[in-house]
């Protein structure tokens, strides 16, 4: 799985979890819903900026962020 699935997939579990739409991300992150449509299906590059603002509207922070074991190239 390429880095942008990974990545987009994150963002969809973590949304997910907190029981949030997509409608709800992009106005707390302060990023158009179909930006957010296009990072979770891997279909647009996302910067380190958007990342970090979405993981500040999901209360996450980076480091929890990139935990979950699809980022660990170690194994």
């Amino acid at each position: 799985m390429e880095i942008k699935s990974k990545i987009g997939t994150r963002i969809k579990e973590l949304r997910d979890m907190r029981n949030m739409s997509q409608k709800d991300l992009a106005y707390s992150a302060d990023l158009d819903r179909s930006y957010i449509a296009s990072v979770e299906n891997g279909q647009r590059n996302i910067s380190i900026v958007n990342i970090e603002k979405i993981a500040i509207a999901l209360e996450v922070s980076l480091n929890e962020f990139f935990s979950d074991g699809k980022f660990d190239y170690n194994k």
